[in-house]
């Protein structure tokens, strides 16, 4: 049974999908340095239906929070959106669904690590969720969210998140002000998808380099980082 037949079957037996158009999952789980690697075979890869399952993924979370705490003020709502959809808790999920082990990589980024990569994990998961959105419709998506996600937002996992900047802050300055700088040192992907990479300095001194889908979380990983090889975190 080749990859793509075994990625059907899990979907089957796990969350009960079948895919009419299986090009559309195919292409959910093949990442730009495969097809980039075979771009003689002109294969597609999966930015395109990351960009849809984002969108899709934001309006089904903000419709589920808006509904279950209906006093919550907007400000409040948007954090913890923010913390459920956030690049480590999709990379989460994509674990959980065993996705991680049918994604196609090139053999740079496998030898990387890539397969582990949170980055890739999280855009993998919104891109299936923009593949079945296509193939199946809004409602399947939304069943598929609230079989694999809303159990653990129940749980209270996501309503609160550390924040390892100040964690890092507080754990610097104990014996006085210490400078601290993040830096953006590079920034890679097309405009939907660019993720960045930012460099964390006390007092000049290089402590760590985070990555994320955003400046902010680029800096949170990299705060978090220097707070583990400072045996904070």
């Amino acid at each position: 049974m080749g990859q793509l037949e075994e990625l059907k079957a899990k979907l089957k037996s796990d969350f009960h999908i079948e895919f009419s158009d299986c090009s559309l999952l195919d292409t959910a789980f093949t990442h730009t340095s495969y097809a980039n690697e075979h771009r003689l075979l002109n294969i597609s890869h999966n930015e395109r239906l990351e960009f849809l399952g984002d969108a899709v993924l934001q309006l089904i979370i903000s419709d589920y929070l808006y509904r279950k705490y209906p006093n919550k003020p907007e400000g409040d709502l948007s954090k913890q959106r923010s913390m459920i959809v956030r690049e480590e808790s999709l990379a989460g999920f994509s674990k959980d669904c065993g996705f991680d082990a049918f994604i196609k990589l090139g053999k740079g980024e496998e030898k990387s690590g890539g397969r582990q990569r949170e980055t890739i994990l999280g855009d993998l998961f919104e891109a299936f969720l923009g593949a079945l959105l296509l193939d199946k419709g809004v409602e399947a998506v939304k069943t598929f969210l609230y079989l694999v996600m809303i159990p653990k937002v129940e749980k209270g996992q996501y309503e609160q998140v550390k924040d390892y900047k100040t964690a890092l802050q507080e754990e610097l300055q104990v014996d006085g002000d210490i400078k601290i700088r993040y830096e953006v040192i590079g920034e890679e992907g097309p405009a939907h998808a660019k993720w960045f990479e930012v460099r964390v300095t006390a007092n000049g001194k290089e402590l760590s380099n985070g990555k994320g889908r955003s400046k902010k979380m680029a800096e949170q990983e990299a705060a978090k980082k220097a707070l583990h090889q400072l045996g904070e975190d």
